[in-house]
């Protein structure tokens, strides 16, 4: 079977919640974050997830994303990775889309960047690695991390240019799945949040 890779973005911060561009700012997740995870690792632990064999972790260093991992009850499997951390936003770390816009009024991330920080291509290079990493071997993985480097790994897992990530959204604390169709990548699931119906 060939491989796939399950993306769980971590659970509400203050900073999510307000639409603060998050990228290496540390931040603890709220209790509604937490409940969340625990609520995601309820999920991956019942039906299709609780049968995957050998099944590798790995989780981006940051607090939001390693507490989620640990939360959901995956902590003393994953491995911390600096290529699944969030887009460093530079210059924009902390300001609302709405900030940006009142002194750039036509930016839009996914074609302009960011000034002071990470550019496209190297958010696209990460991208990229883990992807790479995801189809080395016979065996699903599953990584804890962030908005924007989950949607750009989804962009490059289906060979597309890194700013399709603009048009596949992901909520916090969502399931999803990048696998296969007719031997082509595709997306199984995405931005999947049924488990925080409950």
């Amino acid at each position: 079977m060939a491989p796939r890779i399950l993306l769980a973005r971590h659970g509400q911060t203050e900073w999510s919640v307000k639409g603060n561009h998050t990228g290496r700012t540390d931040i603890p997740l709220l209790d509604t974050g937490r409940a969340g995870a625990k609520l995601l690792g309820e999920r991956l632990r019942r039906g299709p997830w609780a049968e995957l064999p050998g099944l590798e972790v790995r989780t981006s260093p940051l607090l939001r994303a390693r507490e989620t991992c640990e939360i959901a009850g995956f902590a003393d499997r994953a491995e911390p990775w600096d290529a699944l951390m969030e887009w460093d936003y530079g210059a924009y770390e902390g300001m609302t889309p709405a900030e940006i816009k009142a002194i750039r009024p036509d930016w839009f991330i996914w074609r302009d960047g960011v000034p002071e920080g990470e550019t496209l291509a190297e958010l696209s290079a990460r991208a990229d690695e883990i992807v790479e990493w995801a189809r080395s071997a016979d065996r699903d993985v599953l990584v804890f991390a962030h908005g924007h480097i989950l949607r750009a790994l989804g962009a490059r897992w289906l060979g597309e240019d890194v700013s399709f990530a603009a048009r596949i959204r992901l909520d916090p604390t969502s399931l999803s799945v990048l696998g296969w169709a007719y031997g082509a990548p595709a997306i199984e699931r995405w931005n999947d949040t049924g488990h925080l119906d409950r």
